[in-house]
C-alpha cells in the first residue's frame, strides 16, 4: 500500500503549480484531498510555513521555504515525521536543481515538468522502504518537529479566506473589483452608435432649446432638462454596457425607466416615430446590457 500517495510544489505568493507527481490512483477521498490542497496552495501566504490538514484516510502536510511550498497527501498510518521528511529530501532536491529568481520568474502552471521524475523516484523510494534511509535525517526532523510542531489547518477557515465554499463555488465579485465581461457582440456595437446617436439629438435639441428658453423669459426650462437628463442616461447605458458594475440589473431598468418617462414629457416636441426609435434603442440596450454576462475565468491549473 502507498503511504505518500501525491506530492505537490508551488509558489507561496500566488500558489502557482511548479511541479507535481503523476497521479495514478484515483480513488475519491485522494480527489478530495487534491482539490483542498488547491484551495490550500492559493492561501499559503497566510498560513503556517508548516500545516496539516487531517482526512479520513488521508492527511495533507506541507512545508513552505524561500518562497516555496511544498505539499503532500499520504496515508494517516505514515508517521508525521517520515511525512515532514519526505518534504523536506523533496525541499533538498528541488533547491538543488532551481534557483529562487528562476522560481520567481515563472509565469505559467507548471514550468518545472523535468522536475516530476524526481518526485516519482523520491515518493517510490519512501513508499517501498517505509521512510528515508538515514535514520539521523528523521532524527533531526522529529526533534524539529517537537519544537516546532505543525499547526493543524482548519479547512473552512481556509476556504473562507479565498471566498471558496469546498473549493467548488468562485469567489464573488466584490463591489468595484475590476471585472472582465464577455466580448462585445455586433448587435452591442449597433446598440452604443444608435444609443450615441440617441444622446446627440438629445443634446443637440437642449442646447437648442435653451437659446429659446432665455428668449422665453424661461419659459420651457422642464423641456431642457428632460432633453440633457436623456443625454446623460443614453450616456450612462453605453457606460452601463460596456464596463462591469454592481447592481446592473437595477441601474439598468432605472435608466431605461428615465428615457422613457422623459420621452413621454417631450411628447409634443417630438413626433411618434421619433418616441419609438428613441424608446426601442433604450430598451434595446438595456436588453443587451442584463445578457452581456461576466466572462468565466480559465479554471486555474490546480491538482
Amino acid at each position: 500500500m502507498s503511504l505518500i500517495l501525491f506530492a505537490f510544489v508551488v509558489r507561496v505568493r500566488d500558489g502557482l503549480p511548479l511541479s507535481a507527481s503523476t497521479d495514478f490512483e484515483h480513488n475519491r477521498e485522494l480527489q478530495e484531498r487534491k482539490q483542498q490542497l488547491r484551495t490550500v496552495s492559493k492561501s499559503l501566504v497566510s498560513l503556517p510555513d508548516r500545516g496539516t490538514v487531517k482526512g479520513q484516510q488521508l492527511h495533507i502536510y506541507f512545508s513552505s521555504s524561500e518562497g516555496v511550498s511544498y505539499m503532500s497527501v499520504c496515508h494517516y498510518s505514515l508517521p508525521v515525521a517520515k511525512a515532514f521528511c519526505f518534504l523536506e529530501d523533496l525541499r533538498w532536491e528541488f533547491t538543488a536543481r532551481f534557483d529562487s529568481s528562476v522560481v520567481a520568474l515563472a509565469a505559467r502552471p507548471y514550468p518545472f515538468l523535468e522536475f516530476d521524475s524526481t518526485i516519482q523516484k523520491l515518493k517510490q523510494q519512501y513508499n517501498q522502504s517505509g521512510g528515508p534511509t538515514l535514520e539521523v535525517t528523521l532524527v533531526e526532523v522529529q526533534e524539529d518537529l517537537r519544537i516546532r510542531p505543525p499547526q493543524l489547518i482548519n479547512l473552512d477557515e481556509v476556504e473562507l479566506t479565498n471566498g471558496v465554499a469546498n473549493g467548488h463555488v468562485e469567489q464573488s465579485p466584490a463591489p468595484g473589483q475590476n471585472l472582465r465581461l464577455e466580448p462585445v457582440t455586433p448587435q452591442g456595437i449597433l446598440s452604443l452608435v444608435l444609443n450615441i446617436v440617441c444622446a446627440s439629438l438629445n443634446v443637440i435639441r437642449g442646447v437648442h432649446l435653451i437659446e429659446n428658453t432665455l428668449q422665453d423669459d424661461y419659459e420651457g426650462v422642464w423641456n431642457v432638462v428632460a432633453f440633457l437628463l436623456a443625454f446623460v442616461c443614453c450616456a450612462l447605458q453605453c457606460h452601463l454596457y460596456l464596463f462591469h458594475s454592481s447592481q446592473k440589473k437595477l441601474k439598468s431598468f432605472f435608466l431605461l425607466s428615465v428615457i422613457l418617462l422623459c420621452n413621454l414629457y417631450l411628447l409634443g416636441l417630438r413626433n411618434t416615430w421619433q418616441l419609438i426609435f428613441h424608446a426601442s434603442v433604450a430598451s434595446l440596450s438595456t436588453f443587451l446590457t442584463l445578457a452581456r454576462k461576466v466572462q468565466h475565468r480559465a479554471e486555474d491549473c490546480g491538482v
